[in-house]
């Protein structure tokens, strides 16, 4: 029998008594506990990549990265040859932000962890809308933003090349609204750090409403920060949750096995 218990009030559920991970009625549960809490955790769930995988195509069309549906995670360029640019995973962000339908979920098990630093924070976009003073919520409404994967990586590396900017200039863009009106009716902040400016808004009032709707959806009662165990699974929603690692040393050996999922929702 599955049982379940918050995380944090805001967001995120601990799952247990999980069975059969192929199982239609638990699929079902995972996916209704994902959709209202935003992040599953299920502690020691031990998977091997083969179910890890089995389970994510039965949540939906597994994104498919260089030839493989397990993407590694390490800082290790031996081990990931993107590994560079995960340094950019330090900051909270939305996987996809650039594509016009984002990635639906996540999952990500632990296979080794870091001593010292390297968990993940989540923070829940919907409820830090539902938290904003209601005339706040009335200046966002209609407001769109650009997201592009430079603005994320000027973060990371302040002082890069003229030849790195440029690199970065040439990948794609995308104009989003900057609340995002749900088929279901709720509405979640699609903000993070690919967020580069609002449309027709001056620069620095631009950067000071993104910074400031930023600090107020990563807040502690919006957010659940997970210590990584070995054999840990989690899965989150990647339209409603923030996310970010917490940094860790390169040489610490941490790996997590990552799935993801297709979105089937496109941005406003």
């Amino acid at each position: 029998m599955i049982r379940t218990a918050a995380l944090r009030p805001s967001l995120g559920v601990e799952v247990t008594g999980i069975d059969d991970w192929l199982d239609r009625a638990v699929i079902d549960q995972c996916l209704e506990a994902l959709k209202w809490r935003g992040v599953l955790l299920v502690r020691g769930a031990d998977l091997d990549d083969e179910t890890q995988l089995a389970f994510s195509r039965r949540i939906g069309e597994v994104v498919n990265v260089n030839g493989s549906e397990i993407f590694t995670v390490s800082l290790d360029p031996a081990k990931n040859v993107a590994a560079e640019y995960l340094r950019g995973t330090f900051q909270w962000h939305i996987d996809g932000t650039t594509d016009p339908v984002p990635i639906k979920a996540t999952t990500l098990t632990a296979r080794h962890v870091a001593a010292v630093g390297g968990g993940t924070e989540f923070a829940s976009t919907y409820a830090a809308y539902d938290q904003l003073p209601e005339e706040e919520r009335e200046r966002c409404r209609g407001l769109r933003v650009v997201h592009s994967f430079g603005a994320s990586q000027r973060l990371v590396k302040p002082h890069a090349s003229d030849r790195e900017k440029a690199f970065w200039d040439t990948l794609p863009k995308q104009e989003v609204s900057l609340v995002w009106e749900r088929a279901d009716g709720r509405c979640s902040l699609v903000i993070g750090s690919t967020a580069d400016h609002v449309v027709g808004m001056d620069p620095d009032e631009s950067r000071a409403l993104l910074d400031g709707l930023l600090e107020h959806a990563t807040r502690e009662r919006f957010r659940y920060t997970h210590e990584w165990r070995v054999g840990d699974l989690v899965m989150w929603d990647n339209t409603g949750m923030l996310h970010r690692a917490l940094p860790y040393d390169a040489s610490s050996q941490r790996e997590m096995h990552r799935t993801t999922i297709f979105g089937e929702e496109a941005f406003t």
